[in-house]
């Protein structure tokens, strides 16, 4: 493996989607061998001597990159830097402690110290996370070459309705239907974890034509969910960081006037609201990855007026970690969505998917909990529909049957309503991981309003109320399309429009709206998460690849 592939794995970013940090339990300093000679974080003396079997293999080295995304650089950064008080992978104890003892503690855990045991990784898996851990203390500092000397890639292109970052484009309208699903495993089930790199100096988002793309924010902790307050500020869930962020006002050129700490010392923040609805709420309500929190809030505050109160706990324990929230449009009922903790185990036999892969609902003092939509893999975006108060969601499906499937979607939710996960996928086709069971639910799966390319890893929601796009978008949806691993050409990176005709309704179809954060070679600089329209109509955009927020405002006729 060469020294330029190896700063390229170093730089790997998180699928956020499915990103819940298998070294979540190093969040204290540990000693180092020389000081613990008992063992790193008391590993038995043996497994020091425990041999590596993929020492040194690209290939082996190569897929514990794509394990560490998909695992832990959600907690520990892309870079494996650490962020707050979760150390960093790249130097420090874990470079100084043997293979094997690295290897014992990602299965073995500490729970004391919120670190799950992951002996349920396959053994092969966990030795490949070391095998890449160890290239990192090594790896050049240096950032990945730059587009002058990287070719492009020049696969094939995928077949129509499907698509990859070459061919997005700014107003590209696209439709998948259910009858161009192809067959499970038709191709081969990629890993393709993205290589974030600066963004150059040429790159920069696209919009269509009439619209422009400026910088608002930059220099953000893994900027996620955004919410605007009834008074216009702009709140912002830096998740990296452990924190809220409140932003006020605009700028001649388009930047805040003001950027303040609302709140922090969390552990991984996301979704936010407001409650009660109107212009004075009283409390901003935030889902943490294991609870519902709120704070107490008076219109303008800059930082919370009081310490945070539990309201409910949430599921938690690995794999999807964003727990967004809504209010119904009567603020009777809160909307919580809970992701999977795996891509498809069985919740019948996998206690730890309890009420997970669902929309959770409660009273707004935490009471009430229950069920309102299930077998939603990853609900990672809600949104709700302020002219008819209907519930829309965003969904990362399940990877590992091919480039082609399963189509991530966006789709309004019934209450009661199974969306399949994991038996079932896009109606009533069923998981072949999951042959024959649970016949009874294939007719109750229901399709999804909007199909979207496979592995796209659809994030955020936003319905368009402003008044600064031209009339045709009002009451249209935008939705953050973060971009996966297991797709051979990297999809999504991008935002995209969904047109709802005036009428509310989804016709199956969206179009390409903001593209430009993947460079020819396959690198990508950049990957779409929140999306908010501001108070002057301008759409808000997070980007947790270059850590900042990009505005996109109207200037054609």
């Amino acid at each position: 493996m060469t020294d330029r592939t190896i700063a390229g794995f170093s730089r790997i970013l998180a699928q956020t989607v499915v990103a819940a940090c298998a070294f979540a339990g190093l969040v204290t300093a540990l000693p180092s061998r020389a000081q613990a000679p008992t063992g790193f974080h008391q590993a038995p003396a043996t497994t020091a001597q425990l041999a590596n079997p993929y020492r040194g293999q690209s290939a082996a080295i190569a897929a514990g990159g794509a394990l560490y995304a998909e695992h832990c650089a959600a907690c520990h950064g892309r870079n494996a830097e650490g962020s707050g008080n979760i150390p960093p992978l790249a130097h420090g104890a874990v470079q100084q402690a043997a293979e094997g003892e690295v290897f014992w503690f990602i299965g073995t855990g500490d729970a004391a110290n919120g670190m799950p045991s992951w002996a349920a990784l396959p053994q092969p898996q966990r030795w490949q996370i070391v095998s890449y851990l160890k290239t990192l203390n090594a790896a050049p500092s240096a950032s990945a070459p730059g587009p002058d000397t990287a070719a492009a890639i020049a696969a094939p292109p995928p077949p129509p309705p499907f698509t990859d970052f070459r061919y997005e484009a700014p107003g590209t309208v696209r439709k998948i239907s259910v009858a161009d699903l192809p067959a499970p495993y038709a191709s081969a089930s990629a890993g393709n974890a993205p290589q974030l790199v600066p963004r150059p100096d040429d790159a920069w988002p696209q919009a269509p034509a009439g619209f422009k793309v400026g910088l608002y924010a930059q220099g953000l902790r893994v900027p996620r969910a955004m919410r605007v307050a009834p008074n216009g500020d702009v709140f912002l869930a830096e998740s990296g960081a452990g924190r809220i962020r409140v932003f006020r006002g605009m700028t001649a050129d388009g930047k805040p006037q003001r950027s303040e700490i609302f709140a922090e010392h969390l552990k991984q923040p996301y979704g936010i609201a407001f409650y009660p609805a109107g212009p004075n709420p009283q409390w901003v309500y935030v889902g943490d990855t294991d609870a519902i929190l709120r704070f107490p809030y008076r219109s303008g505050d800059f930082q919370a007026a009081g310490a945070p109160e539990h309201i409910a706990d949430l599921p938690a324990g690995g794999g999807h970690w964003t727990r967004d929230l809504q209010f119904s449009l009567d603020g009777k009922t809160l909307y919580a969505a809970v992701g999977s903790g795996s891509n498809v185990d069985d919740p019948d036999t996998k206690p730890a998917e309890k009420d997970r892969a669902d929309i959770l609902a409660f009273d707004p003092d935490g009471s009430r909990r229950r069920v309102y939509a299930y077998g939603i893999r990853n609900p990672s975006g809600l949104a709700i529909d302020p002219r008819s108060g209907q519930l829309w969601c965003t969904v990362n499906e399940r990877d590992g049957l091919g480039d082609n499937l399963v189509p991530d979607y966006i789709t309004t939710v019934r209450e009661g309503g199974f969306y399949g996960w994991p038996w079932w996928y896009i109606g009533a086709h069923q998981d072949p991981r999951h042959a024959g069971k649970h016949p009874e639910l294939k007719d109750r799966a229901i399709v999804p309003d909007v199909l979207l390319q496979p592995h796209n890893a659809s994030l955020q929601l936003a319905f368009y109320e402003g008044n600064r796009f031209p009339q045709e978008y009002r009451g249209d949806m935008f939705a953050t399309e973060h971009g996966s691993w297991n797709k051979s050409v990297r999809a999504g990176y991008e935002v995209i429009r969904v047109p709802l005709h005036q009428t509310g309704k989804a016709s199956g179809e969206y179009a390409d709206f903001l593209t430009g954060f993947v460079l020819p070679d396959g690198r990508a600089w950049g990957r779409p998460v929140g999306v908010t329209v501001a108070p002057d109509g301008s759409l808000l955009v997070s980007d947790d690849g270059s850590n900042s927020i990009w505005r996109v405002d109207y200037v054609g006729k």
